[in-house]
Parts: C-alpha cells; sequence; structure tokens
C-alpha cells in the first residue's frame, strides 16, 4: 500500500472552495439520516451513527449541524427514504470507477452519472465488472503533523484493536481493517487521543492503472468532477495512479 495514501488528496479535497465544503455537509448529511434510520438516534447504540459523526468532526462539521441532522432523521417520519446505488464503469484507458449513491430517485441519478461518465469518454458498465479489482477495507489515515505519538506506539494501539495492516507515508501513517473491524479500531484511536485525518471504509484497488497522455488525464478528471459535483453521488473510488 506504500506510496497510494490517499492522504494527499485527503488534505486537497478539505482545502477546497465553501462549495466543495457544502458538498460534503450534503453527502453526510444523508449518511446520518441512513444512519439514524437504521440503528435509531442514539450514537452510544448505533456504530454506524458514531462513524458518520467521527466523520463529520473531521470535515469539521459544526457539532449544531451534526445534532441537527440527527433530531431532523429522528423526528421526520416525512422524512426522504434514501436507497444505495451502485454504479461500476470505466473511465479513459480502461480506468476502473466505482461510484457510490444515495438517492431518492434511481431513474435521475443512473442518468446523471452516465452523463459524467460519458462526457469524460468513459462508460457505465454491468454491475460487478470492475469491483473485483478492489477490496473493501476500513482506512484511517492520521497526519503525521497532527500526530505527536511515535509510528511504534501508533501501530500497536491499532494493531491491537484488531487492525489488519499499518503503513508508514512520508507525511502520513495509514492503517488498514476488515470492514467489520472498522469501529472498533477507530474507536480505539479516538480513546486514546489520536487525531484522524481521515477515516471510512472504502475501496482500495489491488493494481492501479496509469494515464499518460493529456488527452487521457483531462478525460478522467472531467468524469471524476462531474460526479463529485453530482448531489447524489456519496463516494467515488477508481484505480487511476494518479
Amino acid at each position: 500500500m506504500s506510496g497510494h495514501s490517499k492522504f494527499a488528496n485527503i488534505k486537497h479535497k478539505k482545502e477546497k472552495n465553501d462549495a466543495a465544503k457544502g458538498k460534503i455537509f450534503t453527502v453526510i448529511g444523508r449518511e446520518i439520516a441512513v444512519a439514524v434510520k437504521e440503528g435509531g438516534a442514539d450514537p452510544d447504540n448505533n456504530s454506524r451513527l458514531r462513524d458518520v459523526i467521527a466523520k463529520a468532526k473531521a470535515n469539521n462539521m459544526p457539532n449544531d449541524t451534526i445534532d441537527r441532522g440527527i433530531k431532523k432523521a429522528a423526528g421526520d417520519a416525512a422524512a426522504v427514504n434514501y436507497e444505495t446505488v451502485t454504479y461500476e464503469g470505466y473511465g479513459p484507458n480502461g480506468v476502473a470507477i466505482i461510484v457510490d449513491a444515495l438517492t431518492d430517485n434511481k431513474n435521475r441519478t443512473a442518468a446523471n452519472v452516465k452523463n459524467a461518465f460519458t462526457k469524460g469518454g468513459g462508460n457505465v458498465g454491468t454491475p460487478g465488472c470492475v469491483s473485483y479489482m478492489f477490496d473493501k477495507k476500513g482506512q484511517i489515515i492520521v497526519d503525521k503533523e497532527e500526530c505527536d505519538m511515535s509510528g511504534d506506539d501508533l501501530m500497536m494501539i491499532a494493531l491491537d484493536a484488531g487492525a489488519e495492516d499499518f503503513a508508514e507515508e512520508e507525511d502520513s501513517f495509514e492503517i488498514i481493517t476488515a470492514p467489520e473491524d472498522f469501529s472498533a479500531v477507530r474507536e480505539a484511536m479516538e480513546a486514546a487521543g489520536i487525531p484522524m485525518a481521515d477515516a471510512e471504509v472504502t475501496m482500495i484497488p489491488q493494481t492501479w492503472a496509469e494515464l499518460t497522455d493529456e488527452d487521457s488525464i483531462k478525460k478522467m478528471n472531467r468524469i471524476l468532477d462531474l460526479l463529485d459535483a453530482e448531489d447524489d453521488v456519496q463516494a467515488t473510488y477508481h484505480n487511476w495512479d494518479e
């Protein structure tokens, strides 16, 4: 996993403009609604909600905004029901792309996702066409500048809590878990006072694809930008080695 930490991308995302911040708050707001609907409004009894709250705080979402989102989801019987939908496809030169969405209108979302692929010279494929090239894992990133603990001590806390792997990058530490162990590892690190730049269950590519010509790189960025601008899209994973 060395050399492919998402930390640079995470840092870049957090420094984007207010429009991007509005987008991430929309994404997290929907995740809160789904988590509350599935497991209730009490974070102590809902590990998924605890994970979403941690993600919200990592993205500097205000506490009152988090609390409002939980109360709205818990008290609004007429709240929008979001469905989870996953799309798989190919970008330029066969780059594998997976798109996770939460939507109240699958036809609208499917059309918008397909449009993003098409405008970047890619195409949406059938379910399963690229997901076999990824591993679903919990991933926790710790910024070295924010963490006073040594790599060895951090590794021991993570492994003792059930982490599968620990890697040291140039500017960060990366902890990998099985999806079912993610919450326990994240909570152990939170209890130890370790600041996390990012913590989520994600899709990690088994192999990476390179784009060498300007046109392909431009098209790939076009796909990613259009998907990022789509409110229904929660996350996009790909195996492009940027």
